[in-house]
């Protein structure tokens, strides 16, 4: 028996599957585009108070940072398997500081395989300025 053809996620799949978490509503993660063919998603965070790394600094929070790399690579990877995934590691190299800007995160998937995949995620601000990198891993195992 073969296995059924995975269809893969939309942005508006992606989104719908962002705002039904808490957590991802809380970062106002917003989908700006999902690209199958390119194996490409970009995604945006507006800055917001309780972002900051100190109060009225603007200055982006590492953590947050962090997070929107980790949930970037994960919905790249998660656009060509058909679902989100759980994360087996990740990481993070931040090259300037973040502020006063929304962050945009644009994800490429490396690898799809049957166990895991791997995402690599460049973080910018609205100028086009590169913030931070990251590298995920996935897993894609079926549950």
């Amino acid at each position: 028996m073969s296995k059924p053809q995975v269809v893969a996620l939309s942005a508006a799949d992606i989104q719908k599957m962002l705002d039904a978490s808490p957590f991802n509503l809380f970062l106002g993660l917003t989908v700006v585009s999902a690209d199958s063919v390119k194996q490409e998603v970009t995604m945006r965070s507006a800055m917001r108070p309780e972002f900051e790394r100190r109060p009225g600094s603007k200055q982006w929070h590492g953590g947050v940072i962090a997070s929107l790399i980790d949930t970037a690579g994960d919905f790249a990877v998660g656009m060509m398997v058909g679902r989100g995934l759980p994360t087996v590691n990740f990481r993070v190299d931040y090259l300037r500081p973040a502020i006063d800007t929304a962050l945009i995160a644009v994800a490429r998937v490396r690898r799809a395989g049957k166990s895991v995949g791997v995402a690599d995620v460049d973080v910018f601000d609205e100028k086009g300025s590169l913030l931070a990198v990251g590298r995920g891993t996935y897993s894609t195992l079926e549950s």
